[in-house]
């Protein structure tokens, strides 16, 4: 088998993310996204403000300037005040779109340089992993929360209840090979 190569394989994961975030998204009705569950959790729009403040810090300048950004203002980002889900979406897409461009930027050459986040040494890996953490983190909050406020009628997002058998009888079918995890799940984005 053939390596598809770290950095190939990270922005393949981080579109998984993004897509699976889209996917919950797509599932609400527009209101719904500015609903809080409860007094202490947060809308999926402010999830999404939080998100798009967070990656613009971290890979604006990547390589260059520490991750955490002197513009940046964090508690302004739990601040649910984002009300429309254009404005919602236009910052979810310019965030990633920071990331990827910032990672497409990139060589296996760097993955060992030192980067800084709150003047703490990350090497270029250890950031995309930190970072990797953080955003699967936070898109799992957005498909939770999605799922509660949907209440009923929920397209499964990975393989549904009771599936698991034939899910799996599908894949063993198959010969073994070269694939990513994430070939199937973007196919369907």
């Amino acid at each position: 088998m053939k390596s598809i190569g770290y950095l190939k394989s990270i922005n393949r994961q981080f579109q998984y993310y993004k897509s699976l975030g889209e996917k919950a998204i797509n599932q609400l009705d527009e209101a719904l996204l500015f609903k809080q569950i409860n007094e202490d959790s947060n809308s999926i729009a402010t999830i999404v403000k939080h998100l798009h403040g967070n990656m613009l810090s971290r890979w604006t300048d990547f390589l260059t300037t520490d991750g955490e950004k002197e513009w940046r203002k964090r508690d302004g980002e739990f601040e649910n005040d984002i009300d429309s889900k254009e404005l919602m979406m236009q910052k979810w897409e310019e965030g990633w779109q920071c990331l990827f461009n910032a990672l497409n930027s990139i060589s296996d050459d760097d993955l060992g340089m030192i980067v800084y986040i709150r003047n703490e040494g990350h090497t270029v890996l250890e950031a995309i992993n930190r970072q990797l953490a953080h955003y699967s983190y936070h898109v799992g909050q957005v498909v939770y929360a999605a799922k509660l406020l949907k209440n009923g009628n929920w397209d499964s997002l990975s393989i549904p209840k009771n599936k698991s058998s034939e899910y799996n009888n599908k894949k063993f079918s198959l010969e073994k090979g070269d694939r990513h995890f994430t070939d199937e799940f973007l196919k369907g984005k």
